[in-house]
């Protein structure tokens, strides 16, 4: 079994936080299917998250994605099989990576989107960095591919979840009165009628979990991980 399973690659997330989320996930799920000492084929590459952030805020799109075109080819060619890019985030230039690198990418909202129509949700929150909230990633696959409605925070919302991220979450400090605001945020969405929420950034489910909301909460980085680990394994 061991030999008929694909290599993971995975394109390090936004922080070192949330790759070694995905390591975790990634291997617990392996050694749940397969049992025994079963662990997961994969390939980790770790950015400098530092140079990484300066080119998002400074809106440097190409770059992101030439830099990330020339990981995942090194990914394929140290012998992954697939790659993921561990970061919602980053997942914003995944369609200009996917038609430049040879190798297969697995989007992660496209997979957020299989779990979020599997439970039959019309409206949804989402959280995430603000280049997320703001931008086309999960509104374009929700909206156009699965007839999803997507809802974001207010100004001062997305204010808040950004700044918990990047001076937080990214640097490891899981803060009491942070989760309290992004709690209130949360339940913001759900008055405006969202009927599950998102978690769109890799660096959130270590915040916030379903236990803190009264609605369905979508852990991309959870689902993100158990879809590699089905494409891996073939299911």
């Amino acid at each position: 079994m061991q030999s008929e399973m694909k290599v993971i690659g995975l394109l390090g997330g936004m922080s070192w936080t949330s790759s070694a989320e995905y390591y975790r996930i990634i291997n617990e799920l392996v050694a749940e299917k397969l049992g025994g000492l079963h662990s997961a084929r994969l390939i980790l590459y770790s950015f400098d998250f530092d140079g990484v952030q300066h080119a998002q805020h400074e809106g440097r799109w190409e770059d992101t994605a030439i830099l990330f075109t020339r990981v995942g080819n090194a990914l394929k060619q140290a012998g992954a099989d697939f790659m993921l890019i561990c970061s919602n985030t980053g997942n914003i230039v995944a369609d200009s990576v996917a038609g430049r690198c040879d190798l297969p990418l697995l989007n992660i909202a496209e997979v957020a989107g299989d779990a979020i129509k599997a439970c039959n949700l019309g409206k949804v929150g989402l959280l995430g960095t603000r280049f997320t909230m703001e931008g086309q990633l999960y509104r374009k696959v929700l909206e156009e591919r699965f007839g999803i409605e997507v809802m974001i925070p207010d100004e001062e919302g997305r204010a808040t979840i950004h700044r918990i991220i990047y001076d937080e979450l990214c640097q490891e400090k899981i803060i009491d009165s942070s989760r309290h605001e992004a709690v209130k945020v949360i339940n913001e969405l759900i008055a405006r009628g969202a009927e599950g929420i998102i978690l769109g950034c890799t660096e959130l489910p270590l915040l916030i979990q379903q236990n803190h909301v009264t609605v369905p909460l979508f852990d991309s980085t959870r689902i993100h991980a158990e879809a590699a680990v089905k494409l891996a394994l073939g299911e």
